[in-house]
C-alpha cells in the first residue's frame, strides 16, 4: 500500500530520531553495573549463559554460541553482550515497575520481551500478516485482469497498468518481509535490507502515483517519467549501503517521497470521478489517522504492543481496501477501453 508505506516510513524514522537522543535506561547506573557483572561472570541472577565463558584469550571455553543452542534457536545470533543488555534490561524494568516508575528505552529503543528469540513478536506477526494481505490482494488482482476480465486478442490484459501493479505487489510483499524479519532481529544487515526495500517501494510508489493520476500510457513518456526518479532512488539506496545509514538524510528523503505521493493521490481523489475513489478517500484518512498514531512512540504495553504494532494492526484492513480499489480501478479502465473498441 503506497500511501501508508510512505506515511509510516515517516513517522517511523522520526520516531528513531527521538529515540537516539532518549536512552535513559542504558545511562542507569544499577542497569551498567548489571550488564559489566554479567559480561564477567556470565549470568543475570540464577540466569547464566554458555557463550559468555570465555578463556584467558578471550575465546569461548564451551564453543562458539551456536554449539550451545537448538537448532530451531541458532538463527538469531545472540552474543554474550546481547543477551546480558536484554536480561539486564528485563531485570531492571521489573525493578523500576515494582516501584511505580514508567518504562524507559535502552540504547535507543524500548524495552521489548523476546518469544523464542524474536525481539519484537507481535509487531513481527503483524508484518507477516500484511504480507499475508499484500500477497492475497497481488493474487486476487491477478486473478481478476487475467482470468475474469476479457483479454486483447493476443492475450494481454486491457488495463495499461497491470504490469506496474504487478511491480508494485511484489515490492510490497518483498518490503514486509524485511520488515518481519527486521522487528525479529535487529542488526546491520537486516536493518539495511528493511530500509532499503521499504525506499524501493516508496520510490516505485511515487512514480506509479504520477503515472496512474496523470493517465501516463505511452511507453516513452513512462520512461522520460521514471528514468530520474528509479536513478535517485538507487544512488540513495547504494548511499546507505556502502557508504553511510544516514537516517536524518533517509528522513528527508523518504519524508519528500511521501509528501509528493500524498498529495498526488489527494488531488486525483478530489478531481476525478472515478466510481471507487470513496476507497481512496477511505485510506488517505486512515493512513494520517495511522500516521498521527505512529507518532506517538509510546512504551510497549506489557513489552509487547507498541505504537508500531497499532499501526500494523491498523494496516491490515486498509491493505485490503487498498487491492479493492485497485481491482475497482482495474474493471473501470477495462470498461472504458472495451466501449472504445465497439
Amino acid at each position: 500500500m503506497a500511501l501508508f508505506r510512505s506515511l509510516f516510513l515517516f513517522a517511523a524514522f522520526c520516531s528513531f530520531l527521538l529515540s537516539i537522543a532518549a536512552s535513559d535506561g542504558d545511562a542507569d547506573l544499577i542497569y551498567k553495573g548489571c550488564v559489566e557483572q554479567c559480561e564477567e561472570s556470565g549470568c543475570v541472577g540464577d540466569k547464566c549463559f554458555q557463550h559468555c565463558k570465555f578463556s584467558s584469550d578471550g575465546k569461548s571455553i564451551d564453543g562458539p554460541w551456536y554449539m550451545h543452542e537448538p537448532l530451531y534457536l541458532r538463527w538469531k545470533q545472540w552474543d554474550c553482550r546481547t543477551d546480558c543488555r536484554y536480561h539486564c534490561m528485563v531485570a531492571r524494568e521489573e525493578e523500576r515497575t515494582k516501584f511505580g516508575e514508567k518504562p524507559v528505552k535502552y540504547h535507543g529503543k524500548w524495552p521489548f520481551r523476546r518469544i523464542y528469540g524474536i525481539q519484537e513478536p507481535v509487531a513481527v506477526a503483524l508484518s507477516a500478516l500484511n504480507l499475508a494481505m499484500q500477497f492475497h490482494g497481488w493474487v486476487s488482482f491477478f486473478i481478476l485482469v487475467y482470468y475474469k476480465l476479457p483479454l486483447k486478442p493476443d492475450k494481454k490484459a486491457y488495463y495499461e497498468y497491470t504490469g506496474l501493479w504487478h511491480i508494485y505487489g511484489i515490492l510490497s510483499m518483498n518490503a514486509w518481509l524485511w520488515s518481519s524479519v527486521f522487528h525479529s532481529r535487529a542488526v546491520e544487515l537486516t536493518e539495511k535490507l528493511n530500509y532499503s526495500s521499504a525506499v524501493a517501494l516508496l520510490g516505485f510508489s511515487l512514480i506509479l502515483a504520477i503515472l496512474r493520476a496523470f493517465n501516463v500510457r505511452d511507453e516513452a513518456t513512462r520512461v522520460m517519467v521514471s528514468a530520474p526518479l528509479v536513478a535517485f532512488v538507487t544512488t540513495h539506496v547504494l548511499y546507505l549501503n556502502f557508504y553511510e545509514l544516514n537516517y536524518g538524510l533517509n528522513t528527508k528523503v523518504c519524508m519528500l517521497m511521501a509528501v509528493v505521493q500524498l498529495l498526488i493521490w489527494a488531488i486525483w481523489a478530489g478531481v476525478s470521478s472515478h466510481p471507487a475513489r470513496w476507497k481512496l478517500w477511505v485510506v488517505v484518512v486512515g493512513g494520517v489517522f495511522a500516521m498521527v498514531l505512529e507518532t506517538y512512540d509510546f512504551p510497549p504495553y506489557m513489552g509487547y504492543v507498541d505504537a508500531n504494532a497499532l499501526w500494523n494492526a491498523t494496516n491490515i484492513p486498509l491493505t485490503f481496501l487498498w487491492w479493492s480499489y485497485i481491482r475497482d480501478d482495474a474493471e473501470f479502465r477495462t470498461s472504458a477501453l472495451l466501449k472504445k473498441v465497439k
